[in-house]
């Protein structure tokens, strides 16, 4: 059943997901699972759009498709503050406005337990600092698909070191132009390459088994 929510999902047949994610998830099947079967679908729709198979139009539905899917795991995705793991600031830096790659992990952190305050797309460097300075996160995530965001991503860096806010805590970085060379250049202290990663990462950060 898992393979056919990745294949439903990857083929964007929007009714046979959600029957099956509504199926699975009212037998009882853990989140993670599911979850872990719609991020395979994804990471299939993002090889078909490498391949120029699928196009921005597919690229937008297939994501729209998925918060649809998500939706229907009730209040799974609900963090107690006492109960959380810890805390991530997260969003797309200014100029960008992907948001697919950050959608999926912030819902991938969420259902492992971490309290994630998604700031959205296109971040001003200002939301950032007053985002940190309000909730006080030991982790934040920069997440950007353009390579012209790249000096952003850099800019709010600075600021959150001019603010003093970064002693202490951890700075992610994501998306697919980013790697190990960039997160030098922007002087981030990680790069996770996928949903899975930032949250072994993130247990990491936190000392977390």
């Amino acid at each position: 059943m898992y393979e056919e929510i990745s294949k439903a999902l990857a083929e964007l047949e929007e009714d046979l997901l959600l029957d099956g994610v509504k199926n699975l998830y009212e037998k009882g099947v853990p989140v993670f699972d599911i979850l872990t079967a719609l991020q395979k679908g994804m990471e299939e729709v993002g090889k078909k759009f490498e391949a120029k198979e699928y196009f921005l139009s597919e690229l937008i539905m297939s994501a729209d498709v998925f918060k649809e899917a998500t939706g229907l795991l009730g209040d799974a995705f609900a963090t107690n503050d006492s109960e959380t793991m810890g805390t991530m600031v997260m969003g797309t830096v200014k100029e960008d406005i992907h948001d697919i790659g950050k959608d999926i992990v912030v819902t991938i952190l969420r259902c492992n337990g971490f309290q994630v305050i998604d700031l959205g797309v296109d971040v001003p460097v200002e939301k950032f600092v007053e985002a940190i300075k309000e909730h006080n996160p030991q982790i934040i995530g920069l997440s950007c698909l353009l390579t012209s965001a790249f000096e952003n991503m850099k800019e709010t860096i600075v600021a959150i070191e001019e603010a003093g806010l970064r002693e202490g805590r951890t700075i992610l970085i994501g998306g697919g132009p980013t790697d190990e060379k960039v997160k030098d250049y922007v002087r981030a202290d990680g790069v996770c390459k996928n949903a899975q990663e930032a949250v072994e990462v993130c247990k990491k950060v936190l000392g977390v088994n």
